[in-house]
């Protein structure tokens, strides 16, 4: 039996507000749901797991409509979906109701519930939302549904507002396979047994590195499960360190080749470190018309501030350390130089 896991689409979600790819970020969320679907035609998938937040909030009868004639386009799929916390299942809702045309089962809310297929002997063991939060330890106490089949737990959560659970106890729990939303960062719990899907595409710029979704085989053996990459953007984070000699056109000119060989269509931050001219004024003007710049995020310490710092920190170990760089190292100017950058900026950052 093949199948494939994803979770925290959140279709309706417009990221990056204000910025000038917003827009065309809320129409790719979508875009790439859909690209999960031709996926499970194109590998004969015989279940898409919907681990939760499928929409960044409950859906409207309007929206249902559309997932359900974009699920009637799957050929050898069936559909089986939580409601996590974002899309929770509030008493009344239209999901509670909605009557779907495809092959879909929707989980009820504030309820252990099996759905046995006989078609791939497997048994999902579901549990949706019926409200934004659940502070109860629920999924440790759920178990397996069937005796002789596959076993899957479909589940949204894992920190203290949203399901909490313990790895090892559902570990012990003999699921052949538990896959889980909630995270909207993939991660690999339990080899081949356990895993967060994360979003199959990155939401803000706290969403670093490539998302996708989950694709497991199940056999006799075992559970074999490979992580598959399909985002059409990823934010990505990067850091100059910078030296007194450096000007601003070396470092517009370092960063456009970076984003360059990165890609035009990815979003960056740009973090400067180190230690900065008095005259160091990079103009991003240009690269912000060409590439996708979220953030310039500016930590650079000029000989000026690094004055300051000494004369206001005489007394504790900031300034000592400085007088030590600067009065005792006795070694070369660029080695005393990176030790002073380093050491200074390790202790800012510990606070001391």
């Amino acid at each position: 039996m093949r199948f494939i896991h994803i979770s925290d689409v959140f279709l309706g979600y417009v990221p990056d507000e204000g910025k000038d790819w917003s827009k065309d970020r809320a129409k790719e969320i979508e875009e790439t749901f859909l690209r999960v679907l031709a996926d499970c035609n194109e590998k004969q998938v015989q279940l898409l797991l919907i681990a939760g937040n499928l929409f960044a909030a409950p859906p409207t009868t309007e929206q249902l409509d559309w997932l359900d004639e974009k699920l009637c386009t799957l050929e050898h799929t069936r559909t089986l979906l939580i409601g996590g916390s974002a899309d929770y299942i509030a008493p009344g809702s239209p999901m509670e109701s909605y009557e779907f045309r495809s092959k879909t089962v929707v989980f009820p809310r504030e309820k252990t519930t099996n759905a046995y297929l006989k078609g791939v002997n497997t048994c999902v063991t579901g549990y949706s939302y019926g409200q934004p939060e659940h502070r109860e330890n629920i999924l440790d106490t759920i178990g397996p549904g069937r005796e002789s089949a596959y076993n899957i737990l479909l589940a949204n959560g894992g920190d203290p507002d949203h399901m909490p659970f313990h790895k090892d106890i559902i570990a012990r729990k003999g699921y052949d396979y538990v896959a889980m939303g909630g995270s909207r960062k993939p991660v690999h719990m339990l080899k081949n047994r356990m895993a967060f899907s994360g979003s199959p595409e990155p939401l803000s710029v706290k969403d670093q590195g490539k998302h996708g979704y989950v694709l497991g085989d199940m056999t006799e053996q075992g559970v074999k499960i490979t992580w598959c990459p399909i985002a059409r953007r990823q934010y990505i984070r990067f850091t100059f360190e910078l030296r007194p000699d450096i000007s601003g056109d070396d470092l517009t000119t370092l960063a456009e080749e970076k984003m360059m060989k990165m890609g035009y269509e990815n979003i960056y931050s740009i973090v400067m470190r180190g230690f900065a001219s008095e005259s160091l004024k990079p103009d991003f003007t240009r690269l912000r018309k060409r590439f996708n710049i979220y953030e310039i995020d500016d930590q650079t310490l000029s000989a000026r501030e690094q004055e300051v710092l000494r004369s206001e920190n005489e007394a504790n170990l900031i300034g000592g350390f400085i007088r030590d760089i600067s009065e005792n190292y006795s070694v070369d100017e660029k080695i005393r130089e990176k030790a002073n950058r380093y050491g200074l900026e390790a202790l800012i950052r510990a606070g001391e």
